[in-house]
């Protein structure tokens, strides 16, 4: 008998962790192949060492090629660790591609961090999947709320927790410095000078406090993408700092589970690394430095109990989160995957001669065909869900005439400023001679 099988399709890094991490918590004895999806964020070898989940098998392809995947269609499981516009053009193409199998695998959707915006927008387009996995009871009862109000099975939704959830309880240890580590963000925040502003805030603690080791976690090395374009990375911001950076303020990469092994104090604007922070009982403080606001995601955590401003951390904060307020957000469970494996278990059980009811996707060609039809040309398929004609040269002659567009109009716009400024002028006075 072949070994049971679960598939993740990510599409970034981030993702990919989430992804592998819900694998190995709903089916922890299957093997585990990877599909990553070929774009701008594809992790790059050195973020998937750094992740630390190995798949047994690994593809890099693009999200159309996945509709005629035999080895995808016969795996037990598959978990769409994707951007929901990706989520949905495949659970609309796959349940066409799957319709009338005898065996299609268990689907199943989720979010990789909190969801504290387009909870709606998000929400819908992974209705469809056999399991909505939702991070804590908070999300649970939003998501059943709203399936049921649009007339989405409201059952689908499944209380869990995020994954990567774990770790050692903190202990305060006398063989290290006392660790402050900084979670920073690929674009919160997004302009330079508040990335710099905050990098500044970093450095200024670490000169205040010599005894003290603050770490900077970086994400992604410049030139790497992630889940969220970071145009300014700290890497680079470092060698704008007013003053050189003191010996004890340090830039640092690796498994956030093993930087926090060494955390005494976590400080972040609103990473879900505060989560895995919380969850470990490690001090946790979420910035206001620069306001508490949905664009930089901090108003989720407003009833916590831990917003802090640099300030307060240099005069000694260490905030604990409200546990009234961690329970409901689904920190501190133990195995918070038990009904998400019960679900699957139930829907396996059934007759092996009737196959499981078709995908469904909440949006189809006749409620939302003009926005249907955009998410799946974006993503390569057509409204039957086939892949669409790939252009010769897969896309490269695009990016080439973006270029050279790109270059032309740089030089038409220099053309023209050379004849405003100098050409113009010279005419004008030639004409009055």
């Amino acid at each position: 008998m072949p070994p049971r099988r679960v598939a993740v399709i990510a599409d970034s890094d981030t993702r990919w962790k989430w992804g592998a991490s819900v694998a190995r918590q709903i089916a922890p004895e299957h093997a585990l192949d990877a599909y990553f999806l070929r774009g701008r964020s594809t992790p790059t070898e050195r973020q998937l060492a750094e992740i630390g989940i190995e798949p047994d098998t690994r593809r890099e392809l693009r999200a159309a090629e996945l509709v005629d995947d035999e080895e995808l269609a016969n795996a037990d499981i598959v978990v769409l660790a994707v951007v929901g516009g990706t989520a949905l053009a495949l659970v609309h193409s796959l349940g066409l591609a799957w319709e009338g199998r005898l065996h299609r695998p268990v689907t199943v959707s989720g979010y990789v961090g909190v969801v504290y915006e387009k909870m709606v927008d998000g929400l819908l387009t992974r209705a469809g999947t056999d399991l909505v996995l939702a991070n804590s009871d908070h999300d649970a009862r939003r998501f059943r709320s709203v399936f049921a109000s649009v007339g989405v099975d409201p059952g689908s939704v499944v209380e869990c927790a995020l994954p990567f959830l774990g770790g050692a309880p903190y202990r305060p240890s006398s063989d290290r410095p006392f660790t402050v580590t900084f979670a920073a963000q690929p674009s919160v925040p997004k302009d330079r000078a508040s990335r710099l502003g905050l990098l500044e805030r970093a450095a200024a603690h670490a000169r205040l406090q010599p005894e003290r080791l603050v770490l900077v976690k970086l994400r992604s090395r410049p030139g790497e993408q992630t889940t969220h374009e970071e145009r300014e990375p700290y890497q680079k911001l470092v060698e704008a700092l007013a003053e050189p950076a003191p010996a004890n303020l340090q830039l640092v990469y690796g498994n956030m589970a093993e930087v926090l092994d060494r955390t005494d104090l976590l400080v972040t604007v609103s990473s879900t690394a505060a989560l895995e922070s919380m969850h470990r009982q490690i001090p946790t403080a979420i910035l206001t430095d620069f306001g508490v606001r949905e664009a930089h995601g901090n108003h989720y955590f407003v009833h916590s109990g831990c917003l802090a401003s640099w300030d307060d951390i240099d005069a000694g904060a260490l905030p604990q989160p409200d546990p009234e307020w961690a329970a409901a957000q689904g920190i501190g469970r133990s195995d918070p995957y038990t009904a998400a494996r019960a679900r699957i278990a139930e829907l396996r059980a059934a007759d092996p001669l009737r196959p499981l009811p078709p995908l469904r996707p909440y949006y189809t060609p006749q409620n939302a065909g003009i926005y249907l039809d955009g998410i799946l040309r974006n993503n390569g398929f057509d409204e039957r869900g086939r892949p669409l004609p790939v252009p010769l040269g897969g896309g490269g002659r695009g990016r080439v005439k973006k270029a050279v567009r790109a270059v032309a109009g740089r030089g038409a716009g220099k053309l023209y400023r050379v004849g405003r400024q100098r050409l113009a002028p010279a005419l004008r006075r030639w004409g009055s001679v």
